[in-house]
């Protein structure tokens, strides 16, 4: 090929033969109106077949020149064409390549096949999370037959994370909490003489209900998507891959440490939650209707009995394990791209926090006589 010359690009018609002289290059097609120039005079030529076209002549011919080319030609090489060598290889790839314009017509959607997909995706979905409970069963079994080799610092980063920088976040809500719920009760009381009832009525609702359930949403939210980020990111990044290489387990070093950390830190930070709720609501007592925070500290243990704080606890464990669970879940399926990546962050949060109400429900029915 000659020496690049800074001819711009252009086209000389000789009858039934098109010649193509110039530079066809980027720098040379990025100056003020020649793309737009050319690209009109190919896309004049209508019979493309009809003539025969010569690139011999070209100085210089980049993808963005043989593009445009490609683009006037709809496509598709014309029945007559000389051109050298090297221009051939960026014709052939652009045939391979094929039409890389979108489709016109709108993407219709089947929606017999849609409705017929809705339980089969279920099946999957319960199948995938039967291998994960089942997968995690033997990375406890393997924990437990020699904890010494245990992920520890796993367990402990993700109980920080999750548990110790989550402390205000929950104390901030759970304070105000208490202070709506004392508000709107103690009015009501107070109209029938029954101030004292305020520590009955917000001790019960705090330690037995509002405390697990708050701190498991507020958890799911936070902690339980930065869970599933971090997984999926790992996926994007191809960390997962490595670690497969390496034999190392996803679920023994990822989904293991997190569901231990969750089930240890949940119970903690219901017990910060209820300490926090019951200080917003003994002060709101003393603002709205003079009730002593002394009184209200003193005869709570009385008004509470202590399995509703065990069975807080409890629900706790539950509660962490089935956010870290979900979490983890949604996290492995991410598949490498930011799409995925935040659908299967959105899932996880409206996932765990639909499934931490329903183990509530369950609690609430199992144990409605235990407590009173």
């Amino acid at each position: 090929m000659a020496s690049l010359s800074r001819k711009p690009p252009r086209l000389d018609i000789q009858g039934n033969r098109i010649v193509a002289q110039g530079c066809w290059r980027a720098d040379m097609l990025a100056a003020k109106g020649v793309a737009y120039t050319i690209t009109e005079s190919v896309e004049s030529i209508h019979e493309t077949d009809a003539v025969e076209w010569d690139l011999t002549q070209i100085d210089g011919l980049d993808y963005t020149g043989a593009q445009l080319l490609w683009n006037g030609w709809a496509h598709r090489l014309p029945k007559s064409l000389r051109s050298t060598p090297e221009q051939d290889k960026l014709f052939i790839r652009l045939t391979h390549a094929g039409d890389l314009t979108r489709p016109s017509e709108e993407t219709r959607i089947d929606i017999p096949q849609a409705i017929k997909e809705v339980p089969l995706g279920f099946v999957r979905k319960v199948i995938r999370l039967d291998q994960l409970l089942g997968q995690l069963t033997l990375d406890f079994c393997r924990f437990l037959a020699a904890p010494q080799r245990g992920p520890w610092r796993e367990i402990s980063a993700n109980i920080f994370h999750a548990g110790a920088q989550a402390l205000g976040i929950i104390a901030i809500v759970g304070f105000l909490i208490g202070v709506v719920l004392s508000y709107l009760s103690a009015q009501q009381l107070h109209m029938f003489g029954g101030d004292i009832f305020l520590v009955d009525l917000l001790g019960m609702s705090v330690v037995r209900e509002l405390g697990p359930l708050l701190a498991a949403i507020l958890i799911a939210g936070r902690s339980g998507s930065s869970m599933t980020a971090q997984i999926g990111v790992m996926r994007v990044t191809e960390e997962l891959d490595a670690m497969q290489v390496m034999g190392m387990s996803h679920g023994f070093r990822l989904v293991l440490p997190k569901v231990m950390a969750m089930g240890i830190a949940m119970p903690m930070l219901i017990v910060w939650t209820d300490i926090v709720a019951l200080i917003g609501g003994a002060f709101a007592g003393k603002m709205s209707i003079g009730l002593s925070m002394a009184y209200f500290f003193s005869a709570l243990p009385d008004a509470v009995p202590v399995a509703n704080f065990w069975i807080g606890l409890g629900k706790g464990v539950v509660f962490g394990v089935i956010i870290a669970i979900v979490a983890c879940f949604y996290g492995l399926r991410i598949q490498p791209n930011t799409d995925s990546l935040g659908q299967g962050t959105t899932r996880s949060v409206v996932t765990s926090i639909t499934a931490v109400i329903f183990a509530d429900a369950v609690f609430a029915i199992v144990l409605q006589g235990v407590g009173y």
